[in-house]
């Protein structure tokens, strides 16, 4: 009954999570509570099962005094408490809660080789083992045909006692199964035209698309690059905080991704994903231009996916995507969109991923 009891109170709070995902997505501090396989995400209005207890005359707060009279001290608030409860959900929970309310596919990883990995795998049944493996039913199902074969068993007081000859066990071996692997590299203009807000709606976006992207694949990594005028690799907290003051040349961000899978990354092996988040502004149309010739030539045919996310600035052009779609019209693996504010990564999210690429 109390696991029937977790698991009913569970399906309560993903239900109260995927009706409120909107609002979710755009909480920065969600990403703040990341623990390495967990999230605690503030669930209102559900509180935790308590058990309730009867009348017990007496005890604290009996004695003498009437009904009614204050109690000398400080005063108590005259507002009704918010319910807000934290909940530890997985990461795999929480995209699952993400792939059901996009009605996102879940990805098919393209025809490259999968590497393997040692798996346990649950074979059979067995007498011995230990109690971390026993299978309940089938030990209460030995007791029970004991007890019946013995003439022990009562229907109208059905008792069932299992002894050391009635245990089972589940059985497992080694087995070596097929490990899908993926490489995201995320790309960002840190140029003076970026600021803190546009660093956010990147942070945000990241946290999601990472998300989704580790609960279709099982092997995965994560390299992220910055650039201005020049692009270099760099670590993950570096890439949400830096900032420069010069300007841009998208086009050395593109090609210090090319040179990184070149090294590392062998498109026979890898399901190779590319993001990269500007507000649009470029040195010239010029490099704009050679961009788009890049990645035609370069990117696009060994990636499953790029993605081109431009957010709002005000000292930005905002041209890059104009270009893009001029010169690189329906490109199956290449999407692009604009979030504006943290109410547009929901829509974002959901066109990078709607093709189960």
């Amino acid at each position: 009954m109390i696991d029937q009891d977790h698991q009913r109170f569970r399906q309560i709070v993903k239900g109260r999570i995927r009706a409120d995902l909107r609002k979710f997505i755009t909480r920065g501090e969600l990403i703040g509570k990341e623990g390495k396989h967990l999230v605690s995400i503030p669930v209102h209005g559900i509180e935790i099962p308590t058990f309730r207890y009867g009348d017990n005359s007496g005890g604290i707060g009996s004695g003498e005094g009437e009904e009614g009279q204050i109690v000398q001290g400080a005063e108590g608030g005259d507002q009704p408490g918010q319910h807000l409860l934290e909940v530890d959900v997985s990461l795999e929970e929480l995209a699952d809660i993400l792939g059901e309310e996009l009605h996102l596919p879940r990805i098919e990883p393209k025809g490259r080789k999968q590497l393997t990995a040692i798996r346990d795998k649950y074979s059979g049944i067995r007498r011995v083992g230990p109690e971390s493996l026993k299978h309940f039913k089938r030990t209460y199902r030995e007791a029970l045909k004991r007890q019946i074969m013995l003439g022990m068993y009562n229907p109208g007081r059905p008792r069932i006692v299992p002894i050391k000859n009635d245990k089972r066990f589940r059985s497992w071996k080694e087995v070596l199964a097929p490990q899908s692997n993926a490489v995201i590299i995320y790309m960002m203009d840190v140029s003076g035209s970026m600021g803190d807000e546009q660093k956010e709606l990147v942070r945000i976006e990241a946290f999601w698309i990472d998300t989704w992207l580790r609960r279709n694949f099982k092997g995965i990594e994560s390299r992220y690059i910055v650039h201005d005028v020049a692009a270099r690799e760099v670590d993950k907290q570096t890439f949400y905080h830096l900032r420069e003051d010069g300007g841009t040349r998208i086009s050395s961000a593109f090609k210090c991704a090319k040179q990184l899978l070149d090294q590392h990354y062998d498109p026979a092996e890898w399901n190779i994903y590319l993001f990269h988040f500007s507000d649009g502004d470029n040195c010239s149309e010029t490099d704009s231009r050679d961009c788009c010739r890049f990645l035609l030539e370069s990117l696009l045919p060994i990636a499953n996916l790029f993605g081109y996310c431009q957010v709002a600035s005000a000292y930005g052009s905002g041209n890059f995507i104009n270009t893009l779609h001029d010169l690189l019209p329906a490109r199956e693996n290449l999407i692009t969109n604009r979030v504006n504010a943290k109410e547009d990564i929901y829509e974002s999210i959901k066109s990078f991923f709607l093709k189960g690429k």
